[in-house]
């Protein structure tokens, strides 16, 4: 018999025998990531309930969040995009208990789940479980971190959801990292491509950076900077969801300063402050 297992110290879950543990977690063990202090440990999913929970807010009108407490790994979010032909879910929170199931349930089910990269799968198979969307959408190069759930369309580099939403490989930090641009919302969902500083107050926005691996602070390369900034100025965004935060007022003209003072002064993964940023891109163009 087979059973889920959350690695606690990423939050990634790993389908894996029930009768041992797993030796390792893949997502840990990957040169993007940290490794435990001492030793994995491991959250079967029946132990979950009772020690975790889900909490959710409609961050904007139409965008839904969910997230696990007490923080469970690194804490990603998910996201629930309300829409007439059915919603979509976008990336995934480390565990969906029993209340935040039916709140989802409430809000209209799903129609379609995906995420952006490893980083956001969260508990993306209990969503798949629980909801039975039409289509779990992964991009092909990450099919190989998949093991958790059942991908049932694999994409190419562009993917077409409606009129108003589609996704496209962004690459440099996983192989396969995609984003979702929502036209209606004018929100970028773009995985761990931009991280974001906040001020005191955890909510404005003060700076950004972006990386390969995080952890130990590998850069991305120029050709991996360019195609990011291909992506970034085909749409018409005001804001950015990543697998961990919302940020509000980060749109297509930050996003593309970024990837713009890297190129122009040294490719790096430390923050930028927003403030340089906007005062190098009014300088240079």
């Amino acid at each position: 018999m087979l059973t889920h297992y959350a690695c606690t110290h990423c939050g990634g879950w790993i389908l894996w025998f029930d009768t041992r543990e797993p030796i390792a977690c893949p997502n840990c063990t990957d040169v993007r990531n940290a490794l435990p202090e001492e030793d994995f440990t491991y959250l079967r999913i029946d132990a979950a309930e009772g020690k975790y929970r889900t909490e959710w807010r409609e961050t904007l009108p139409g965008l839904w969040e969910f997230w696990t407490v007490p923080q469970l790994g690194l804490g990603s979010h998910g996201w629930l995009i309300i829409r007439e032909e059915g919603n979509i879910a976008f990336e995934a929170a480390p565990y969906y208990d029993e209340a935040s199931k039916q709140k989802i349930q409430e809000l209209g089910g799903i129609q379609i789940l995906g995420a952006s990269h490893p980083h956001g799968y969260g508990a993306l198979w209990q969503l798949q479980e629980q909801h039975q969307p039409e289509e779990l959408i992964i991009h092909r190069d990450d099919l190989v971190h998949t093991k958790a759930f059942k991908v049932n369309r694999p994409i190419d580099d562009v993917h077409r959801l409606d009129d108003q939403r589609e996704m496209r490989r962004l690459g440099g930090h996983y192989e396969g990292q995609t984003a979702l641009y929502d036209g209606e919302y004018k929100i970028l969902f773009l995985g761990d491509a931009l991280k974001i500083d906040f001020g005191p107050d955890g909510v404005t926005p003060v700076a950004l950076s972006c990386h390969k691996g995080y952890h130990y602070a590998i850069p991305l390369t120029r050709d991996e900077l360019l195609h990011y900034r291909d992506v970034f100025g085909r749409y018409d965004f005001e804001h950015v969801c990543t697998p961990f935060e919302f940020g509000r007022g980060i749109g297509c003209h930050e996003a593309v300063a970024l990837v713009n003072y890297l190129l122009d002064t040294d490719i790096h993964t430390g923050p930028v402050p927003l403030k340089l940023l906007l005062e190098h891109a009014a300088t240079s163009a």
